[in-house]
């Protein structure tokens, strides 16, 4: 089933010819309404006039989160505040909050864009969605909320938080379709348990998780404690929201909707634009936004784009699962590590669950120390001091040619490790004197 065939399905020549269409109407819109936009484009010696194809857009500078919050809160919006019905934003947690705007329109295009991506999910009208995000100026709970409207799932806004109540409702409501972050979603598995409810035998069939990045490892575990198929989706507060990006029954990346938003992957430390199928950073223009659109944003995020057909029919881009941010990369000793790598090397061992927690610090000599705390798994514990250390140099040894840097491993009791209905926290960078998310 494809929700918007004419769109999600349209020849590649058709598609750039309506991306460009869309892109000059926004270049020349955001130039002439967004006092900021002019100044960065004469700053940087360009004007709507030099975009003369798509590939003309790599002269124009990115726009990044530091400079959206310099223009706190309204600095950015190409409308009126009278023609703004609605605001959400950013958690702000290390900084300003970004502010976006929606018009009625945006609202409408929004919905539309989110009803896409769970019908490419598999979700139908027949289905009951779940929403186990937080609902406010988070972007996720209310952008999922009305997008699944639309499509005429029924929705129970649950939100975050209050996890036993979350399981009597997928139970009593007869829900099929989870909406949480993939980290949540392990979580309501081990609360169900707790409870003497086996989780496999809830009535889910989807799960549509995002907001934070996972991997295979972590959906074959989901999938398997939740008798689920677990599906990945992709949006950000300062492009739009939840709706940018969906996996088909493919799941061989995520459908890009290229008809509202033009793509490149950069190279993160030249902003060089590479070619397809090249591992870099995600840039991000929107095509149809009215109320703040944005040119050439940064998202941080980690990608590959491959714009081969899809065996679902769909002609659109795919990008593949976000494998970590640029900003969580950790260089430790040197080497790049990030925690993507991590976590895929500990859902592969039986002995250990799916929570983690990593630790950085200097030791003597200025070096390095890299600290990966994990619980035990209940069912695989014998309580014998032998068969612990067993554990940790197994794990040990599989990070180190993993990571390319040695990593001490800590098992911690099981259950002993934060957890939270949001974003997992998986960093703690004493080097930094901060936590990050």
């Amino acid at each position: 089933m494809i929700w918007d065939a004419e769109k999600e399905t349209m020849s590649r020549e058709a598609l750039r010819t309506l991306q460009f269409t869309r892109l000059s109407s926004t270049v020349s819109n955001v130039y002439h309404h967004v006092p900021f936009y002019r100044q960065l484009f004469d700053s940087h010696g360009v004007q709507p006039s030099d975009l003369r194809s798509l590939e003309d857009l790599q002269k124009f500078p990115f726009t990044s989160k530091e400079l959206m919050r310099e223009n706190y809160p309204f600095g950015l919006f190409a409308r009126p505040l009278q023609e703004i019905v609605r605001i959400h934003a950013s958690s702000g947690t290390t900084g300003k909050p970004i502010a976006a705007g929606y018009t009625r329109n945006d609202l409408a295009t929004w919905s539309d864009l989110v009803a896409r991506v769970a019908v490419q999910a598999g979700v139908t009208d027949k289905d009951v969605a779940q929403i186990c995000f937080s609902y406010g100026l988070f972007t996720g709970g209310f952008g999922l909320h009305y997008g699944l409207e639309k499509l005429g799932v029924t929705v129970v806004p649950a939100s975050a938080g209050n996890t036993e109540k979350q399981i009597m409702l997928i139970r009593d409501f007869g829900v099929t379709t989870l909406i949480a972050t993939p980290s949540y979603a392990l979580y309501l598995g081990e609360v169900a348990a707790d409870m003497g409810i086996d989780p496999r035998t809830l009535p889910l069939r989807i799960g549509m998780f995002g907001s934070e990045p996972w991997s295979e490892q972590m959906r074959a575990e989901i999938e398997e404690r939740l008798n689920l198929r677990a599906t990945d989706n992709y949006g950000l507060t300062e492009v739009m929201g939840p709706g940018v990006a969906g996996e088909c029954a493919a799941r061989n990346g995520l459908h890009l909707s290229e008809d509202h938003f033009y793509v490149e992957v950069i190279n993160p430390e030249t902003g060089e634009v590479l070619p397809e199928g090249c591992e870099g950073e995600l840039v991000i223009t929107t095509l149809t936004k009215e109320g703040f659109p944005v040119i050439r944003y940064r998202t941080k995020d980690i990608t590959v784009l491959t714009r081969e057909r899809c065996v679902c029919g769909r002609t659109t881009a795919r990008m593949r699962r976000v494998s970590g941010r640029t900003d969580d990369m950790l260089i430790v000793n040197g080497v790049n590590v990030f925690p993507s790598q991590i976590e895929s090397v500990l859902m592969e061992m039986e002995e250990v669950a799916p929570h983690y927690l990593i630790v950085i610090d200097k030791k003597k000599r200025f070096l390095d120390d890299l600290e990966v705390h994990v619980e035990m798994n209940p069912e695989r514990f014998t309580g014998s001091f032998r068969a612990l250390e067993a554990v940790e140099e197994k794990i040990t040894a599989k990070l180190a040619s993993v990571l390319a840097v040695r990593a001490r491993v800590k098992l911690v009791e099981p259950k002993s490790l934060a957890r939270t209905a949001g974003k997992a926290k998986r960093i703690i960078d004493k080097r930094q004197q901060g936590v990050r998310a």
